[in-house]
């Protein structure tokens, strides 16, 4: 009856019925996840909320309310900004290489008024919306020409590039990831894509030797093995695969792991959060947070798949590609699969930039089922306007 009413204009604009069709189980889902990482920061901080659970809980609530809010957006106002967002987010990681701040030997933050943040974290969005607009006004035959991919190729290559030069390894991989993604999605051509791996698998000795910095190699020589230097390059690794095999199937209890609580463990509040859940909770904790961090995905998918615009399906399936990527590499990092990088496990580790751009993008997600009898008009492509 709900999805009837919808489907008559007048009945769509109407806030109420926007409202009735947010997809609160979701949220709920995202509540329970963000929960769980709360209590885990609560608990590695040493059984306190100072300093990291009282924080992120702020942080979450305010990003819960701003996402429920960007559900009830327009999508011809996401259409419309897609390209200057891109166009602001480029600008910003320009400022981080003139301005930006020098952290842990990286220059990735820039502070305005005492808030620090990572411009790249809202380039990951960026790229999704800039792409998904780029294919909305393209033809199937557009999309596939070899010269015309040259520029959604630099849509990615060129922040990736940046990022990377910062240095800034796993944010530039997941860019390069997520744009990828969308372009797949957008239906590139499977000889294309054959292409382009067997072009990614002859560059990366060329650019292990030439591009990558030396802690970068070092990182990655380490992953084959981590125990010839236990105490140095090998430490992050083996101390995570030690706290994850110690807890065992239900865990040594909230607060009372040695890894985590004694320091022994790096990072356990942002990139190595999941070894102490493993630690604390055991097996059955990390699998109630991965089985959460599935549902969570289907659903997003499921809600992108329901757009009746072209940009909606792609926004919404890039969005919750970024999310899916992010659990991928840092879930294949702690457990010793993926060199260690500084991408955070989602709405569990702490900090506020990438759950920003993560409740940003899933209200993005929300905002397209909201407003899936939508069609959006294809304008004038970038092709169209120069033939």
């Amino acid at each position: 009856m709900v999805d009837s009413a919808l489907s008559r204009p007048g009945q769509r604009d109407r806030y109420e019925s926007k409202i009735a069709q947010i997809d609160w189980l979701f949220v709920g889902l995202l509540c329970a996840l963000t929960g769980i990482g709360i209590l885990m920061l609560y608990s590695v901080g040493g059984m306190s909320w100072q300093p990291w659970a009282y924080k992120q809980l702020i942080f979450f609530s305010v990003c819960l309310v701003m996402m429920c809010a960007l559900a009830l957006v327009d999508l011809r106002v996401w259409l419309m900004g897609a390209y200057w967002f891109y166009a602001g987010s480029l600008l910003l990681l320009v400022a981080v290489e003139a301005i930006g701040d020098v952290r842990m030997g990286a220059q990735r933050w820039l502070s305005i008024g005492g808030f620090g943040f990572q411009p790249s974290e809202f380039m990951k969005l960026a790229v999704v919306l800039a792409l998904a607009r780029f294919y909305h006004e393209c033809s199937a035959k557009d999309a596939n020409l070899s010269w015309k991919l040259l520029i959604p190729a630099a849509m990615i290559g060129v922040p990736a590039t940046m990022v990377m030069h910062q240095p800034d390894l796993g944010t530039a991989v997941l860019i390069s990831l997520t744009g990828a993604s969308v372009m797949i999605l957008a239906g590139l051509n499977w000889k294309i894509i054959a292409t382009a791996i067997t072009g990614a698998v002859i560059t990366v000795p060329l650019a292990f030797q030439f591009v990558l910095h030396d802690y970068q190699k070092q990182r990655i020589v380490t992953l084959l093995n981590p125990e010839a230097d236990p105490s140095g390059a090998g430490y992050h690794i083996l101390q995570s695969k030690i706290a994850m095999g110690s807890g065992g199937l239900l865990g040594k209890g909230l607060g009372l792991g040695s890894q985590s609580q004694l320091n022994f463990l790096p990072e356990k509040h942002t990139d190595f959060i999941m070894a102490a859940v493993c630690e604390e909770l055991g097996f059955a904790g990390g699998f109630v947070i991965f089985l959460l961090y599935a549902l969570i995905i289907l659903m997003a998918l499921r809600m992108a798949s329901l757009s009746h615009s072209h940009f909606g399906r792609l926004a919404a399936a890039g969005a919750t590609a970024t999310f899916a990527l992010y659990v991928l590499i840092n879930g294949a990092m702690v457990m010793g699969l993926f060199p260690v990088v500084g991408v955070p496990m989602p709405l569990v580790s702490y900090g506020g930039s990438a759950m920003l751009m993560v409740m940003t993008g899933f209200g993005l997600v929300l905002g397209v089922k909201v407003h899936r009898y939508q069609e959006l008009p294809r304008q004038a492509s970038i092709f169209q306007r120069f033939e």
